[in-house]
């Protein structure tokens, strides 16, 4: 089962979306043509007076690697999508720029004296690590309202309580800040530790909050002291620490460590950027909003998979679903690249320089095209994105390879670059 195709008439204007054997029909009876490769577009080439419209409701269930988006006509889930975004890469980029930055002042200008108080953010300033994910988030709310007609939003506000996580017997006057209202600790750590045991990956059994370091020997109930195990492993682990129980296996007993003692970081950023987000798309649709324990609730009731582009098309009241779809659109944040002009090493001295025009041939690096090599080594068909060469010797990365060495003159684009990739 395919996503729904998303259609619009002559003027440009949204119509409901309609089936992949529908589309086809069109195509080739040349009553419609591709407007858009993704998400997948036809436009009508003749004008329907007085259309019939079904409003659609689009669902987000927003995160801190990925969103998933769901459109539903009524109950029916007719396309769906999870947006990767690349906060994390963000951050790395910055950071490293920034440590660039200063070892440069640090040689040529160490006789200044430092200034720290000269620049100003307004208080409603956010890194752009978490900016993206907003802003990443609206420009598909606002391309899907472009081929669909969509008349209102629901989004998950999730809650994490920071201070809950870390101790969760606190309760009253200890409260010094905060949200008493948070998310369960048990649900941390099932999106933590991946939804199975710690010690041996055991996946769809019933599993126990287990502490890593026992409480009788002055173990504590921190988050970071906190894991997932079977009901078999806790068992046998008993009151040993984690180093005497897995004396055997030092390479499980090193990810563990590593894996408890990873800061709160996605539970962060989600608590960042919850308000705004809720505020930026209420600009757009008609917003509601519903807690993470409702998605849960419908997901689990109707015995569905956990999976991103499912979980949110559970939010907010939901009686019954039906998947017409099992193929969600990933979208994958990629960026339109960079204006620096110069590449560096990894000490910051200048290694080779990048060419002022980024066309080549007609094409640029992230076009997605459609590559028919006919004679040489590499004969056959090729789709996928583009990295360019002054030579016109361009790179494809396909959903399995990389090809390189692929002339620009077997090339034709598909999908023009638009900072992301796209796969099924």
């Amino acid at each position: 089962m395919q996503n729904y195709v998303f259609v619009v008439d002559t003027n440009k204007q949204q119509l409901n979306p309609i089936t992949p054997k529908q589309a086809r029909r069109l195509l080739e009876k040349c009553k419609a043509a591709v407007y858009r490769m993704y998400p997948f577009t036809l436009i009508l080439k003749t004008a329907i007076d007085n259309p019939t419209i079904r409003p659609l409701t689009l669902k987000i269930d927003p995160g801190s690697k990925f969103t998933g988006i769901a459109l539903l006509d009524g109950e029916n889930v007719i396309w769906a999508s999870e947006l990767e975004h690349r906060g994390h890469q963000i951050k790395d980029a910055l950071l490293s720029r920034r440590q660039l930055r200063r070892s440069r002042r640090n040689r040529k200008t160490y006789y200044r004296k430092s200034r720290f108080n000269n620049r100003k953010r307004s208080d409603k300033w956010l890194p752009p690590s978490l900016e993206h994910r907003i802003l990443t988030t609206q420009t598909w709310v606002k391309r899907l309202m472009l081929y669909t007609p969509i008349s209102e939003l629901w989004i998950e506000k999730v809650k994490f309580d920071m201070q809950q996580m870390h101790n969760p017997d606190i309760s009253g006057v200890e409260y010094q800040q905060g949200e008493l209202q948070g998310y369960q600790v048990r649900e941390y750590l099932l999106e933590k530790w991946g939804r199975e045991c710690t010690y041996c990956g055991k996946k769809d059994v019933p599993l126990q909050i287990e502490h890593i370091y026992p409480k009788s020997k002055g173990g504590s109930n921190r988050v970071s002291n906190l894991c997932l195990a079977c009901e078999k492993c806790n068992q046998k682990k008993g009151n040993r620490t984690v180093e005497e129980f897995l004396t055997t296996k030092p390479n499980l007993l090193h990810q563990i460590k590593s894996k408890a003692k990873k800061p709160l970081l996605d539970a962060a950023a989600v608590n960042a950027t919850k308000n705004k987000l809720v505020k930026v798309l209420s600009n757009l649709l008609l917003t509601k909003t519903a807690t993470g324990a409702q998605t849960k609730y419908n997901r689990t009731r109707l015995n569905l998979d956990k999976k991103h582009w499912i979980d949110a098309a559970c939010v907010g009241d939901v009686n019954n679903i039906k998947l017409l779809t099992n193929q969600p659109l990933k979208i994958k944040c990629n960026g339109h690249g960079t204006r620096q002009m110069c590449r560096t090493n990894k000490y910051g001295f200048p290694v080779r320089y990048v060419p002022r025009f980024k066309y080549v041939k007609g094409f640029q690096t992230g076009d997605i095209v459609k590559a028919i090599v006919t004679t040489g080594k590499k004969v056959g068909e090729y789709i996928g994105r583009i990295a360019t060469r002054s030579t016109g010797s361009f790179n494809i990365s396909t959903r399995e390879k990389l090809v390189q060495g692929i002339s620009y003159k077997y090339c034709k684009t598909i999908h023009f670059k638009d900072g992301y990739s796209y796969a099924f």
